[in-house]
């Protein structure tokens, strides 16, 4: 499938639900900016899509992004959605632009909603929904010394250090 295909609007996504639920499949959803994708997004993400059968990714908008980590984003919503999208353990990949996914956790209704286990369960957005809904909310590890923010911070060093 090409990648532009997983990039789904929230109109779309209802029937690509519906059709996963009718094939017994469970669905996984977690969400995040995913600036520069790097060791511990695969990481993270190839865990996610383990505990079920087919993910969604929430994406946040550039607009989000931006009222989230002031300066950023570093790539557009279409590049990171479409570098998302190529990656063989996501199926879809979703826009939002509200302050939190849980518009877009309602609308996907996961079996089981993930983040990183730098997230208490308590503060997971979505987590009373899913779980009164009979889903399961789960962390996974992080892989140690992987953030965006850092991997920034050392590319500005490196480019201060660098002879010209």
């Amino acid at each position: 499938m090409p990648t532009k295909d997983k990039i789904l609007t929230r109109e779309q996504l209802p029937a690509v639900l519906d059709a996963w639920r009718q094939q017994g499949k469970r669905i996984v959803f977690t969400n995040g900016c995913f600036d520069l994708l790097h060791l511990g997004h695969v990481d993270y993400l190839e865990q996610a899509r383990a505990l079920g059968d087919v993910m969604v990714v929430g994406l946040n908008t550039d607009a989000s992004v931006s009222c989230l980590k002031p300066g950023r984003p570093l790539q557009d919503e279409m590049s990171r959605a479409r570098v998302l999208a190529s990656l063989l353990f996501v199926d879809a990949v979703v826009l939002f632009g509200e302050p939190t996914p849980l518009e877009l956790i309602h609308l996907v209704r996961p079996d089981v909603l993930v983040k990183g286990d730098d997230y208490a369960i308590s503060g997971i957005v979505g987590h009373e929904f899913v779980l009164s809904n009979g889903g399961q909310v789960l962390t996974v590890p992080l892989v140690p010394g992987y953030s965006t923010t850092r991997i920034v911070e050392r590319m500005r060093q490196a480019e201060g250090s660098m002879d010209i």
